[in-house]
């Protein structure tokens, strides 16, 4: 005996559904990768596939949804009282590796208005914390934010093509390297 259909709650779930959706986006893309049929993203959400695609006509709207979503949760981080750029960095790495498959999907799309939305709230993120992290020789005074966010990009598209149960580790190393180039005098 099938199971019965959901009812339909029209326009008054869309904000539901959207939330789930990129909730489930978030997962499939992680574990999957990028490449991932959108129908087990809608599935895994428990809404159908024209409430996806309303909400994401193209994979790279959804993408860019999961983005918007980390990039939310590093705002959030920075927010709270006693953070620092090493705490952000720590967020954006591990982001980085449990996303890595995401990274080239926007390679071709790095005209995108909303990823470049997205990158210059990375940057606000970053410059409301560098005086701290000056100050607290995290980073050396010559080293810029663009050397930073350089640097972060740089161990993000690393990951990108790193084996999958390799990436945090290769995070971790990666910045290692680059920490010490970022404080050097």
């Amino acid at each position: 005996m099938a199971a019965p259909a959901k009812a339909n709650r029209g326009p008054s779930a869309a904000a539901e559904n959207r939330a789930a959706l990129i909730a489930s986006a978030r997962e499939v893309f992680s574990t999957h990768g990028v490449d991932a049929p959108l129908s087990r993203i809608a599935k895994d959400a428990g809404v159908g596939q024209g409430s996806l695609y309303r909400h994401f006509p193209e994979r790279i709207d959804l993408v860019v949804a999961v983005f918007d979503a980390n990039i939310e949760a590093v705002e959030l981080l920075a927010s709270r009282p006693g953070i620092g750029l090493e705490d952000v960095t720590a967020m954006l790495l591990e982001q980085s590796a449990g996303f890595a498959t995401l990274i080239p999907e926007t390679a071709g799309a790095a005209d995108d208005e909303r990823l470049i939305a997205i990158s210059e709230r990375v940057r606000g993120v970053v410059e409301g914390l560098w005086e701290d992290a000056r100050r607290r020789e995290i980073v050396a005074p010559a080293t810029t934010v663009e050397d930073y966010l350089l640097a972060v990009g740089m161990v993000a598209s690393y990951l990108a093509h790193a084996p999958d149960d390799q990436r945090r580790d290769l995070a971790a190393r990666a910045w290692a390297l680059v920490r010490r180039g970022l404080a050097e005098r």
